[in-house]
């Protein structure tokens, strides 16, 4: 016979072997186990997972309880794979999660690696829960998509999302953009909106913890620049786009001569020496249609705060922009994107790729960057901003 047992405030007769158990099993393991001859108490394993405000004890007691365990937000799990990762998390004073820039490659693939485990058992205790109450919690289902890639930052800290504002020339043609008007709407005056509105959304889901702020570029706060930045659109408009690739040692420049034709491209250093990508434009009547165009996607450690990242997605027009924002946002490509940045930059703390982002009848197609036509360039190393 199966030894079974009972939840005193739920009522509920739970297997030894369900999952809800082992996930709870297995965090009890990490904190009294996983180093030997190193015990962390369950107060210690509390300021650890989040020193501005500290977990109680008896949280980390209800996500190991062995007769009613509550199952971990999925932040939690993934400070547990950093903290978890190296045993340097438990030098010094007490525990303390260190950065992932901060950690060397192997120890970057143990928190990957046990990252990977503790979401696995998570994910089936949630469905042995479902299955339980007879529902299925749709937003736990799609957690696991959201809270992955570059745009989940398990350390929690703000996130910050720079646009540029309209030329003033341009504002002036667009309705309620002035504040002295009563109908005024701030965002009118960010360029880029099809780009917030994706990344915002995304980065909200991906990191409920997390304070998330947008503010256009000329107007970003000081204390802003130590944040996780996340900066959209082209150095000609957006300040900060144009800071960090002045002061990042990237092997792309973002050429953007307007007045001049074919003046608008990325040149790039590559191993058959530099290369210039374009987009591609079409001649209609007396304008143009944009038929391609090229992006960047950057993820660099922030010179502003090396304990944060900074992430550069630039288009020669919004459409590029959107499209790689696009990429790690559309649930139909957010996994497999995901999984080629993981199998191509995995141990890489700085990376960019440049790429093509087709427009067919006026609509941005979100590439696919596991299809070798899409990228133009890649490349990983130090982009040191000091």
């Amino acid at each position: 016979m199966r030894f079974l047992n009972f939840s005193l405030n739920r009522g509920i007769r739970v297997d030894r072997d369900d999952p809800r158990l082992l996930l709870a099993r297995r965090l009890r393991a990490l904190r009294e186990e996983h180093w030997p001859g190193m015990k962390i108490t369950q107060p210690q394993l509390a300021q650890a997972l989040d020193d501005r405000k500290p977990l109680s004890a008896a949280l980390i007691s209800s996500w190991e309880s062995q007769t009613s365990p509550t199952i971990p937000p999925l932040p939690r799990l993934d400070a547990y794979a950093v903290l978890f990762a190296t045993p340097r998390s438990f030098d010094g004073d007490g525990p303390r999660i260190i950065s992932r820039q901060n950690m060397t490659p192997d120890e970057q693939a143990a928190e990957a690696d046990l990252r990977r485990e503790l979401r696995a058992l998570r994910n089936r205790a949630l469905a042995a829960g479902n299955e339980a109450r007879g529902t299925i919690a749709r937003h736990d289902q799609l957690s696991p998509s959201l809270s992955s890639g570059p745009w989940f930052f398990p350390d929690q800290g703000k996130i910050t999302i720079v646009c540029a504002q309209w030329p003033s020339t341009m504002l002036t043609q667009i309705p309620y953009t002035d504040e002295n008007v009563p109908d005024y709407i701030e965002l009118l005056t960010y360029s880029e909106l099809d780009s917030l509105f994706m990344s915002y959304g995304h980065l909200r889901a991906a990191n409920p913890a997390s304070q998330v702020e947008y503010f256009r570029s000329g107007l970003l706060p000081a204390e802003n620049y130590s944040s996780h930045l996340v900066s959209l659109g082209g150095i000609d408009w957006n300040v900060v786009t144009a800071s960090l690739l002045r002061r990042l040692s990237l092997p792309v420049r973002q050429v953007a001569v307007w007045e001049e034709p074919g003046g608008q491209f990325f040149e790039v250093d590559g191993d058959a020496g530099t290369a210039q990508h374009r987009p591609l434009l079409e001649k209609s009547g007396d304008g143009e249609v944009l038929l391609e165009d090229v992006a960047l996607f950057a993820r660099v450690v922030n010179p502003f705060d090396r304990e944060r990242t900074a992430t550069i997605c630039s288009g020669m027009y919004g459409r590029g922009t959107y499209g790689v924002v696009r990429a790690l946002t559309d649930p139909n490509y957010l996994e497999r994107n995901t999984r080629y940045l993981e199998s191509r930059f995995g141990g890489s703390s700085s990376y960019c790729m440049v790429v093509r982002v087709t427009v067919d009848n006026n609509k941005t197609i979100t590439p696919d960057w596991t299809d070798d036509r899409t990228r133009l360039f890649e490349w990983s190393g130090s982009a040191d901003g000091r």
